[in-house]
């Protein structure tokens, strides 16, 4: 559906392609809680063999006491890693898109400058839409599905998605600043959010990685191999052990937890179990690979 989508706006402006192109951008900092959109981009491009294509480097953007260089060591010698964007690309077989993976650290300076980038690379590879993704502090226990969801200021791709047109206000990310520019400049734009526990808000969060790797495959109609996913999942159930064993031990962390599951079971569970099996299902079908005659 988004595919068909995508594809006839490409063939109104005339760029002639069968493929559509997707940008999917997530950015270490203030809208990465958990380090999950980012980890959950850099994944899903591992997965696809996504290859780098192009690297931002301007150190006009960055303050390194805050974005610090790093040290490493490589086949025996050291090398600085500055602080950059990088651009991948990859054509999945199993999806409708082509898809540029672009995964940075939130700049520390002229962000308008830095977004015009983007947005000029976007044009460069003839991009049809941006995807955008970011992950938040919220009252949610980790007992239950990390809630991850969609928005877009874009009214077709609200019709055409059933997702809500975003209402926040207030301080803004760099997510959210490339989300209204894109949509400025014509291009479609969705953001996708994980909502992270806010008492175990460090990194890393897998839980809530996963759930934006399944909304992502979902939205780009792809098809990530189970042992592409596997490592995560059972990441993701680790950590669930962990919080759950600090829940037992701090009465305080455990009783706040239980609050927040009712609250949640109440609000949600009815509506959605039926939809989350389902989908689960789904994905478990698109995975299975036809038996060898």
């Amino acid at each position: 559906m988004l595919a068909a989508h995508l594809q006839r706006l490409a063939s109104e402006a005339g760029a002639g392609s069968d493929r559509p192109t997707v940008m999917v951008l997530a950015f270490e900092g203030w809208n990465d809680a958990g380090g999950a959109a980012s980890a959950a981009v850099r994944s899903v491009a591992q997965a696809l063999d996504a290859e780098l294509v192009e690297k931002l480097t301007d150190e006009e953007y960055y303050d390194f006491q805050f974005s610090r260089p790093k040290v490493v060591r490589t086949a025996g010698h050291r090398e600085i890693i500055w602080p950059s964007t990088t651009i991948l690309r990859a054509s999945p077989a199993s999806g409708a898109f082509d898809v540029l993976f672009v995964h940075g650290v939130e700049p520390s300076f002229r962000w308008q400058a830095y977004t015009a980038d983007l947005l000029t690379k976007a044009a460069e590879y003839a991009v049809d839409a941006v995807v955008l993704l970011g992950a938040l502090l919220a009252d949610v226990p980790h007992t239950r599905p990390i809630p991850a969801s969609y928005s877009s200021e874009d009214e077709q791709l609200r019709e055409l998605l059933d997702i809500d047109e975003p209402t926040y206000e207030g301080p803004v990310g760099i997510v959210g600043v490339m989300a209204h520019t894109a949509h400025q400049a014509g291009i479609p734009a969705i953001s996708l959010w994980a909502a992270v526990p806010h008492y175990v808000g460090q990194a890393p969060s897998p839980k809530a990685q996963l759930a934006l790797m399944r909304k992502l495959e979902e939205l780009l109609g792809l098809t990530l191999e189970a042992q592409q996913t596997e490592e995560i999942a059972e990441d993701a159930a680790a950590w669930e052990r962990g919080v759950d064993e600090l829940a037992e031990e701090d009465s305080e962390i455990g009783e706040y937890v239980k609050r927040l599951e009712e609250a949640t079971d109440t609000t949600n569970l009815p509506e959605a179990s039926g939809e989350a099996i389902a989908e689960e299902f789904e994905r478990y079908l698109r995975r299975r690979k036809p038996p060898e005659s």
